[in-house]
Parts: C-alpha cells; structure tokens; sequence
C-alpha cells in the first residue's frame, strides 16, 4: 500500500472518528473518543512545532495612547502627506477594512471619491494615470496588523529588509535596507525599525500617494522634505496648507520645544510617528491563542481537525500548510513561489513590462523568480482579497490554489469578471495576466523537479476532500482577535471628531453607501 495514501487515511480515521480506542459500540462513546483522539494529535502537533499561541513573548510595543502614536495616527489619515493631496496611509490601510482596503488591487491617487475606500472606490476619468477604472498599484496591500512582528522583511519583495538576515557591506548602524540603497547596503536613513523605513515609502509612489504631478522627476529624498515642508510650513512646502498647527502636535507629541519647525516636523520624526501608530496595531488575542494557552473548549471539533490538517505534513495526510506558515506568528518570513494568478498591470518585468517577478527583483537569484514573502496568517478571515495580486475574494479558493495551483489557475477566470471591482474588464486591460501566471507555474514546476524540499520548502499538491477544506478554513477563522471586527475597539485606532485635525485634510473614510467605517 501507498505510505502517503497509508497515512492519510489513518489520519482521516483519527479526524472522522472511525477508529476508535475502545470497542464500545455506544454513539457517545465512539464521539467521545473521536473528539479525544482529534484533541490528543492536536496537542502533540503543538509541541512538536513549538507553539506557544502568543507571537509577543520578549518583545514590546507602543501602546495606541502614546502621544506619538496618536500623532502617528493622525498623520496616517491626513491627506496632506498625498502628493497631490488626495490621498493619505489609510488609503490603503484602514482599521475598519482589515488593516488593508477590501481591494484585490488598491487604488490609491486619482479616485473620483478621495473619501470612499473600499469595494465601489474607483478612478477618476481626469486623473493623469486614469486606465479606464484599472487600479494602477500592481500588488494587494498588505494589512499594517501586527506590523511589528516582522523580523526579516516588509513589502512582498522584501525590499525593505533587516540585517538579521544577510549582514550589509557597508556596516552601517541602521541595520535596514531599503530600495533607496543597493540589495547589500544598509540605509543609514532608515530609522530604528522596520516600520519606520517602510514608512519613507508610499508618499513616493505615483499610484499610491505621491500622484503625477508631484515634484516629478525628483529623488524620494526631495520629496519626502517636500511634504515634511508642506506640513511645517517650511521650506519648499511653505504656504501649501490653508492652515496648519502639525508644528504644535510635534512639540506636543515629542515633548520638545523647537525654536523653528524645521528642526522637528522633519521626515524621519514622521516616519517615527507613523511606525509608532502602525507598531501599536497588535492584534493576537485569538481562539487559537486561548486554546494552546489551555482552554480546550476556544475550538470546536471542526476546527481542531482543522488545525490537525494545518500542522501535519502532506506526507502524513495532512496540508503541510505549517511548512511556509510557521511559529505563532505564522510565517517563516521567507520567499516562496505559490503562482497566484497575476492581475493588474504589473511591476514592469518581462519583455513588454507586463510581468511581475517578485522577489528576484530584489535579489536577482533565479530561484527567487515569482517568489513573493510568507504571510501572516494572524486575522487572516478579516486581510481578503488574498495572494500579492489580491486575485482570490475568499478563503476557500485561496486555499483550494495552495492545494493544486495548477488546477487552479486552469480554473481561473482570467476576464476578471468575478472580481466586483473589474466589472469585466481585465482581460482588455491586462490581456498577459493568464501568460505571465503560466510562466509562475512553470517556476514551481521546475522547483519540484529540483527535489528542494529538504533546502527550502515547495509547494507540493496535498488531496483534501471537501470536508477537510471546510475544516481548515475554520481553524483560519480561529486566528481573528475579536477586536478587529469589533467597531467599539478597532475605533481606539481611527480619529474621531474630538481629535484634533492640523490641517483640515483628514480622511474620514466612507464606504460605498455613505457610512462612516
């Protein structure tokens, strides 16, 4: 007999209950018992991968209270840091929507409503980079949930990455790359952590925040002491704003009194308020987490077999899904090539531009092609649209793709049709994602032949019936902290009316029907 299909299938006995430890033929019993066996490979699971259930043991965070995280939060949802002011962080980022914005694709500058986030969000027909209603942002934003957990990389690509990986030449104290310096170099502009250095970079993207029209031409450098100006009313950013106290915020949030605003509302002390607000952002209290702390009863038996199925290896029956989805925060924080359908225009790879190929754009290694990073599975039911390109709506078909993504993207519907904000309209816009994605699979397709298992782990098929796809679905939704889809709590982390507004630009953001998220 086939070990693999051995193994399943004592598996499958162990989830559905059909062996039994005792010969009591009596229904409650033999439940009893199923219950008991699902429970017991559970926890030996748990201690086999050294589950704790809390990803922030040793570490700590800025609390939302702080004076420079509520700065932060404020200079998260002002559009004054838009280019073209018209759009701000919570564009893309919002606590309402997960962190992220409902989108498979974002569009961040140039939409008909600056103030609508979300599914009915649209492009305007004036805006200089308008594509007919196309988002122009290539990739999925990320949630800014529980960003400080991040070790190694932030981005996708990983192109802001930490020095705790690969040591950098140039011996910089900073300890960070990012993409204003070369793979191996350290950014000694990066601040003091991940966060912070991520933050130097959506206001100085044309699609995301910096607009078209806005000091064109010019280095991130320029732009970003641009906006520091703009909002200090300072320098070349001078007279911008209608009126603006960010100066007195800064002295207040920093405890420091500057004699002139240049010397404080700088970009880096941005950079550091927004990193604090975002840092805040810790959301890990889940069923899971309760149940590996001991309460036994935070799951139900389906998800318990769904966690079976999570952390046993496709050898032994199970997904394998813990190979890539490691520790308790559930990410071994590397690159690995999944083949997610591609939509939306792309990053500029390929012969005509079209492609994106991931990871190797930062490191250039061949194994890297269509390699993107790990993610958190940490809310993952509440972070949707799924995959870098946002190309799957539910949990069900993301994790149907991690299964046969070969299946799947014979599968997939490359018109776009079934994605609510493509109206149909993908293949006339972007007629090479269904090439571009068969050139991905062919990237996993050589990496299994390549037997790199035992190096860095692949992503093989695993044959789960129906029923054990619903079952690790719902151990998924066991990773949500309830105060992400709790308004009451999630709002400690959105400015309301008794905040103050320094420049009159905040974003008070509204769904497709008018109300207030």
């Amino acid at each position: 007999m086939d070990v693999n299909k051995y193994n399943k299938l004592l598996l499958a006995l162990a989830i559905t209950g059909t062996l039994s430890a005792c010969n009591n033929n009596d229904d409650d019993n033999n439940e009893d018992a199923r219950r008991q066996a699902t429970q017991n490979k559970l926890d030996s699971l748990i201690v086999q991968h050294g589950i704790t259930g809390d990803p922030t043991q040793g570490r700590s965070f800025p609390s939302i209270e702080d004076p420079i995280a509520q700065l932060g939060m404020k200079l998260f949802f002002s559009k004054a840091l838009g280019g073209d002011m018209d759009s701000a962080c919570v564009t893309c980022h919002h606590p309402s929507l997960g962190g992220g914005d409902d989108l498979s694709l974002s569009i961040g500058t140039g939409a008909v409503d600056p103030d609508l986030l979300g599914p009915g969000r649209e492009s305007s027909p004036s805006a200089v980079n308008f594509a007919n209603g196309a988002p122009t942002v290539p990739r999925n934003a990320p949630t800014t949930f529980n960003i400080a957990l991040w070790d190694q990389y932030l981005f996708h690509d990983g192109r802001v990455e930490s020095e705790a990986k690969t040591p950098f030449t140039n011996g910089s104290d900073s300890g960070i790359r990012t993409p204003d310096r070369p793979l191996d170099v350290a950014d000694v502009q990066a601040g003091a952590n991940l966060s912070e250095a991520q933050a130097r970079f959506p206001v100085t993207s044309d699609a995301e925040m910096r607009g078209f029209n806005f000091e064109v031409g010019n280095s991130n450098d320029h732009v970003r002491n641009h906006l520091a100006g703009r909002l200090g009313n300072y320098g070349m950013g001078a007279g911008e704003l209608v009126s603006t106290t960010w100066f007195d915020e800064f002295e207040a949030a920093f405890g420091i009194n500057a004699s002139a605003p240049q010397f404080l509302v700088t970009y880096a002390n941005i950079a550091e308020a927004i990193a604090a607000y975002e840092n805040s952002q810790i959301f890990v209290d889940t069923p899971w987490k309760a149940y590996v702390e001991g309460d036994k009863e935070a799951l139900s038996d389906e998800e318990k077999a769904g966690a079976v199925l999570f952390y046993t290896s496709i050898e032994n029956g199970g997904a394998g899904c813990v190979s890539c989805h490691s520790g308790d925060f559930f990410t071994d924080e590397q690159f690995h090539v999944v083949a997610i359908p591609q939509i939306g225009e792309g990053k500029g790879n390929g012969e005509d531009g079209t492609d994106d190929f991931g990871r190797f754009r930062e490191s250039k290694d061949p194994m890297d092609m269509y390699a993107f990073r790990t993610p958190t599975l940490l809310n993952i039911a509440e972070t949707g649209p799924y995959g870098h390109s946002g190309a799957y709506d539910t949990l069900e078909e993301v994790v149907r793709h991690h299964l046969n993504p070969a299946q799947a993207i014979d599968n997939y519907d490359f018109d776009l049709g079934h994605l609510a904000q493509f109206q149909g309209h993908g293949e006339e816009h972007f007629p090479m994602a269904e090439s571009n994605t068969r050139k991905a699979l062919e990237q996993l397709m050589s990496l299994r032949e390549m037997e790199m298992m035992d190096d860095k782990p692949v992503l093989m098929d695993a044959d789960l019936s129906d029923d054990e796809v619903d079952a690790l679905v719902a151990f998924l939704h066991t990773l949500t902290d309830a105060c992400v889809i709790d308004r009451e709590c999630i709002g400690k982390w959105i400015p309301d009316a008794s905040d103050s507004d320094p420049d009159g630009l905040r974003l008070d953001a509204v769904d497709d029907s008018g109300n207030l998220l």
